[in-house]
This record gives C-alpha cells, sequence and structure tokens, in this order.
C-alpha cells in the first residue's frame, strides 16, 4: 500500500533494500531511487536497530519512501514501527495471517506483504493480505533474504496477469546486469533490490546503485 504515493512520474518504482547507514541512504536516494528498505529482522545479516538509527534516517530526504522491513511481528511492535515520524510504510516478510494484515489495514497502517516464490503453486490461492502491494521474492528456506537468487520471472508476470488490482514488485537476484531482461519479462509495477549492489553485506557499492537505478529508468523511459 506504498505503491500509489511514492511511484515518480510513472516510472517504476525502485526500492534499494538492506540500507544499514546514512551513507548509503543518500548515494540510494542520489541515485534516484524511490525508496529505502531497513532490515528490523536480527536474524538478517544487515538487521538495524531502528531507534540507534533513528537520527540519521530522520535526516534523509524526504523524498524517497522509507520502509521498515519486519517479519512476524507482534501487534505491538508493528503499530510503534509504523507511527515513527521517519518511518513510511512496513514490508512484512514473514508468516503473518490474512487477519492480522486486515488489523494493519483497518489501523491505518501503510504496508506491503512479501510472498516467497520457489515454484508456480506458490502464487495459487493466496488469501487477501489487505494490501494491493505485493512484494514477489525468492524462497529461502529457513534464512531470511538477501541471497542473490532469482525465480523464473515468468511467474510474476502471470500473477500479475491473474491479479491486475495488485502493484508487483520483482524482488529476488536482480542486478544492474539482468534487472531490464527481468522487467522485460514480469513488467512489474516495482523492482527490490539488496544483494545485487552491494560491496558485502549491509554495504552497499555506490556504482553498482547507481547502474542499477539508471538501467531501471532507462527501461521505464523505452517503455513510455
Amino acid at each position: 500500500m506504498f505503491g500509489n504515493k511514492f511511484k515518480p512520474g510513472g516510472g517504476i518504482f525502485v526500492k534499494i533494500c538492506g540500507i544499514t547507514n546514512e551513507a548509503d541512504a543518500r548515494v540510494a536516494i542520489e541515485a534516484g531511487a524511490s525508496a529505502l528498505g531497513f532490515n528490523l529482522v536480527q536474524e538478517s545479516t544487515r538487521y538495524i536497530d531502528i531507534d540507534s538509527a533513528a537520527d540519521w534516517i530522520d535526516r534523509l530526504p524526504r523524498k524517497a519512501c522509507r520502509v521498515a522491513i519486519m517479519a512476524n511481528p507482534s501487534w505491538e511492535k508493528a503499530q510503534r514501527i509504523s507511527k515513527l515520524s521517519f518511518i513510511d510504510a512496513l514490508q512484512l516478510h514473514g508468516n503473518e495471517s490474512p487477519k492480522f494484515c486486515q488489523q494493519l489495514r483497518d489501523a491505518g497502517v501503510c504496508f506491503a506483504k512479501a510472498i516467497p516464490v520457489a515454484n508456480p503453486g506458490s502464487l495459487t490461492d493466496l488469501p487477501d493480505f489487505s494490501t494491493d502491494t505485493v512484494i514477489l521474492d525468492s524462497a529461502s528456506g529457513d534464512r531470511f533474504g538477501g541471497m542473490g537468487k532469482a525465480f523464473p520471472w515468468e511467474l510474476a508476470r502471470e500473477f500479475a496477469h491473474r491479479n491486475p488490482s495488485l502493484k508487483v514488485i520483482l524482488a529476488g537476484g536482480l542486478n544492474p546486469e539482468n534487472v531490464i531482461a527481468a522487467i522485460k519479462q514480469a513488467r512489474p509495477f516495482g523492482v527490490d533490490v539488496t544483494t545485487g549492489v552491494e560491496a558485502s553485506p549491509g554495504r552497499k557499492d555506490t556504482q553498482l546503485v547507481k547502474a542499477f537505478v539508471t538501467a531501471v529508468r532507462q527501461t521505464s523511459s523505452r517503455a513510455s
């Protein structure tokens, strides 16, 4: 439910995820990213303590959406994080129930739901998660994201075709070299990258970030 507000000029939504420091955040914003993802899942190698990071996140330019990544949060924690003045939306990456998601929507919380994709069956008979924005990410077993592996992009395109009311954000294994092909094949509302623009886990490579956003924007221009 953050797609409508933060899709600039009809172009493809670009989220740089796994941001752990102010310098990387500013590089992504200056490159033209639509959104930044801050990982609040303690099991992740890109985890940040949101309270400790509050000052520098709050200093960031407001033109990029600031998204808190969570997995199976308690109702109390989801509510607390969503009310932080420097967080614009939540992104749920766990086994959150449709009821939980409906409660968030009813409470006016802006959020998107991530769906792990392993095979075509991963995207059939999905429940209503009470959001118009979904992130299709590669299934990673018992590990949390950031695996740098892609799933078959045609699955995303088929899913988007079956669900025209949803804004589909493609994630998993994207990088500056393959994102143009991914967009052409999947035709997503947006793309989300972590590993593909890193120098090391939790540290972005400035040139890769710029190259990724540039590739996406060039694809958007050619499609318009």
